[in-house]
């Protein structure tokens, strides 16, 4: 039998390969865990980090049967995000990746805690207590965003670590981890392993205005004129500005804020760095 090949010097076949290599660069490539290979060092890393024993001690209170989201947030879920996202807990030195941990861990904590003042090992040993929100306000769907319309009947309430709300959210971390956010954003609360990459994917995407968290914990923050004159300082309260700054910003000793400062504390603690300056965002304006 015959076979006819193209010579590899064939116009034909050089217009080919230059198509192919243009539609790889504008296809964007669904983050999923077979997608990096371990030589990013994600996982490693984020373990010589944070061990599952250092994880366990942190979240000391995520598997009692108090919490809904018992079982949901294993160590091993959180490391496998990790991969999708090789540049979290791994830019600066030592110091900077772990108040980058820190952080992250504190604002999720935040987000799921099941805390209160006088809970046994103190509020903010709760964190990853819940999994979704339990009396959402509304379906939080934004039916003028027509970028990312929200599918009949579904729910766009705060699910998985960062409590990821809105469709306009849900859309867009679905079509960069592989799953259809607006159709089916319940896999948020259902699937451990996509839970944590939302949170992840929140983390480490800017929206303009906002910079990503992750630029900001890292130093590589940037303020506009704007941010300057609404005095958006780099620091732990402008992570905080990032999330919830419509809410909680702007406003002197909020207990929101501070409850995520109290986790932050605790954890850069157990991780041995400083917090850094800048911990609340009472003098910031929202974005």
């Amino acid at each position: 039998m015959n076979h006819h090949l193209i010579s590899s010097s064939s116009p034909l076949l050089m217009l080919l390969f230059i198509v192919l290599g243009f539609a790889l660069l504008i296809t964007p490539t669904p983050c999923t865990e077979a997608r990096h290979s371990d030589h990013y060092g994600g996982p490693a890393h984020i373990s010589s980090i944070i061990s599952e024993e250092l994880y366990n001690k942190t979240f000391l209170h995520k598997d009692d049967n108090a919490c809904p989201a018992k079982g949901f947030y294993p160590y091993d879920s959180f490391v496998r995000a990790t991969k999708c996202f090789p540049g979290f807990g791994r830019a600066g030195d030592l110091n900077t990746q772990k108040r980058e941990v820190a952080a992250f861990l504190a604002q999720i904590s935040h987000e799921t805690t099941g805390g209160w003042a006088t809970a046994p090992d103190g509020p903010y040993a709760w964190g990853l207590c819940f999994k979704e929100e339990v009396s959402p306000r509304s379906d939080y769907c934004d039916s003028t965003n027509k970028d990312w319309p929200c599918s009949p009947g579904k729910s766009y309430k705060g699910r998985g670590p960062i409590q990821l709300s809105w469709n306009y959210n849900y859309g867009p971390a679905g079509q960069a981890l592989g799953f259809d956010g607006l159709a089916n954003p319940e896999i948020v609360a259902n699937n451990s392993d996509i839970a944590f990459k939302t949170a992840l994917w929140f983390w480490m995407t800017p929206r303009k205005p906002k910079p990503s968290c992750h630029d900001v914990m890292v130093g590589r923050y940037r303020p506009t004129k704007a941010d300057l004159a609404a005095n958006r300082t780099a620091g732990f309260g402008l992570v905080t500005n990032i999330i919830n700054g419509g809410l909680e910003c702007g406003i002197p000793d909020d207990s929101r804020v501070n409850d995520r400062i109290g986790f932050f504390k605790r954890y850069a603690k157990l991780l041995g760095v400083d917090v850094g300056s800048n911990l609340d965002c009472a003098n910031q304006k929202p974005f």
